[in-house]
């Protein structure tokens, strides 16, 4: 598959050129053809470049999906610089740890975060904040109802001279002013966290070359049925996220129209696929359940879905049966991971795949199952962990050489990446998702590192060591369940202690939902903690439920 431009702002460029007057985005009713949101985007750029923002800066967007989003992103593209999309309900320790790791000195955000956004200020790079509200791009009267039916957050944010309004940067920016575009297919234009063994989170940096395969390779699966240009699309993933990225932004630079909702709300999806007779819907398996499952789904049109993908975690085989019958259309799945710029396998639209295989393997990657703990390859048609290689893949974690070092190995003269999950290829090249590592779960389609939680619970000063594993569960795909020591002369601290305590210092999706104590954790013996067994133990506890 070959790329005919050198950048993303290119391939946008020529999509702008090509579809000037169709619609690139619709928010909420409001549409922006291709060529107004080129406009904004590059007056964004150019006042962000009179700001002292240049090629080469990282800046975080903290926002959720949203117009200011896509036209934040594509200015940074447009002047080179690194976009560190971060979720917009993370906490503080998040927000800290991430600017500073990444270096950024721009931030993006919400008025309704801006109290955590001025928080972190003094320990951080950060030198300018750029706020936005949800609603901010919309007409007046539109803000007005809004407002008066108090559907609309609205947080209060200081003024100053390092403070601007997202608004007012998308006028007079004087685009003629821009520098010329000059970045290469090989250099980083964002980094996505990631969850990371040690605790802490991994940077994934992408390339321009690098995104732009992942998301032709992603559009190319449902090209034969949808052409490019006339698809419509439901953002159904956070943008923060690859898979949102790939189907999204994807859509974006395919010339095909991204209908954008700001938060989950299902009846507000019903009645945007079926006012917009949306083509291509996307979403974690368990967004898929809830639609089955919602009370009002029937009185609704939702006939015109004609591409339905499932990815970042497994689709319950009852899930998809339950959605072809009622819907007549499959639910098309796929694998991958941040570190892989989303897709490894996909199934091709209008292939009839074998139950539970979540696709085939695409043309750009070259993967390799072998042993997990000798790293000899697998006979054909076993089971084993899958390695992936592919000519412009992630090559390093950001300012983490440890970790690189464990996860980017080379065999046979290639640099290959150590997915961790255990999968099987069939004689026919259908690939069959099979286990995770213990050091990761997912739950509600992010991957959650168990790491990351077991050092936030052994700091609390009660706690002597502790551990977290994944509980099966068919609306999550995995409930968090920690277990913890407490030291022996504690006493009166309670679950609830240590989940209040998790909740000061993670994100939501990451607090646990049990806290199990125990006297000891079992061990190895050489003391590394055999996390393996709980696992098998809560397995065991979910088939007997069963």
């Amino acid at each position: 598959m070959e790329i005919s431009v050198g950048s993303i702002y290119e391939q946008f460029e020529k999509v702008t050129r090509d579809h000037p007057d169709k619609p690139a985005l619709i928010y909420l009713g409001v549409k922006y053809n291709f060529s107004q949101l080129r406009e904004v985007t590059e007056n964004l750029a150019a006042n962000l470049h009179r700001m002292g923002v240049s090629k080469g800066d990282r800046a975080v967007l903290y926002l959720p999906n949203s117009p200011q989003w896509i036209i934040a992103w594509f200015a940074l593209m447009r002047i080179g610089v690194v976009a560190i999309p971060i979720s917009p309900i993370y906490t503080p320790i998040d927000l800290e740890y991430m600017s500073n790791d990444s270096g950024a000195e721009t931030i993006f955000c919400l008025d309704t975060n801006f109290g955590y956004v001025s928080q972190v200020l003094p320990e951080t790079k950060l030198k300018r904040v750029i706020v936005t509200n949800l609603a901010e791009l919309l007409p007046l009267w539109k803000w007005l109802i809004g407002r008066g039916f108090n559907k609309i957050p609205v947080g209060k944010f200081d003024s100053g001279a390092n403070i601007f309004r997202f608004k007012k940067l998308l006028k007079d920016g004087l685009a003629s002013a821009l520098p010329s575009l000059k970045t290469e297919p090989e250099e980083m234009v964002e980094m996505l966290y990631t969850g990371g063994t040690t605790g802490l989170p991994k940077g994934v940096p992408f390339t321009n070359i690098l995104f732009l395969e992942a998301a032709a390779e992603q559009r190319m699966v449902s090209e034969r049925f949808i052409p490019k240009g006339e698809d419509i699309v439901v953002q159904g993933g956070p943008l923060f996220h690859i898979l949102g990225q790939q189907v999204g932004l994807g859509g974006v630079l395919s010339g095909d129209t991204l209908v954008l909702l700001p938060r989950v709300n299902l009846d507000g999806l019903f009645e945007h696929i079926q006012r917009y007779k949306i083509l291509t819907f996307f979403g974690v398996p368990a967004i898929y359940r809830m639609i089955l499952e919602h009370d009002r789904v029937d009185y609704y049109n939702l006939t015109s879905l004609k591409y339905c993908f499932s990815g970042g975690d497994v689709l319950p085989s009852e899930v998809a049966e339950r959605w072809l019958k009622k819907f007549g259309q499959p639910i098309y799945q796929g694998y991958g991971a941040t570190e892989t710029c989303g897709r490894v396998s996909l199934t091709p639209m209008g292939e009839q795949a074998p139950a539970g295989s979540a696709g085939k393997v695409t043309p750009l990657q070259d993967v390799k199952l072998v042993d997990p703990d000798t790293l000899e390859p697998v006979p054909h048609g076993e089971p084993g962990e899958i390695l992936v290689y592919s000519e412009h893949m992630v090559r390093n974690y950001w300012n983490k050489p440890e970790e690189t070092a464990e996860c980017f190995i080379e065999i046979g003269g290639k640099l290959w990446y150590r997915t961790r999950d255990i999968v099987r290829i069939d004689e026919n090249g259908w690939l069959f998702y099979l286990d995770r590592s213990v050091d990761t779960l997912k739950h509600k389609g992010y991957r959650v590192a168990v790491s990351e939680i077991e050092a936030v619970l052994q700091e609390h000063p009660a706690v002597i060591s502790a551990c977290v594993v994944g509980v099966p569960d068919e609306k999550v795909g995995e409930r968090i369940k920690a277990f913890a020591v407490l030291k022996e002369d504690v006493k009166g601290v309670s679950a609830y202690d240590l989940l209040k305590w998790c909740r000061e210092r993670l994100a939501p999706y990451k607090v646990p939902q049990y806290i199990e104590f125990r006297d000891m954790l079992p061990k190895s013996k050489v003391g590394k903690l055999l996390r393996r067994e709980l696992r098998a133990e809560e397995r065991k506890r979910f088939e007997k439920v069963e």
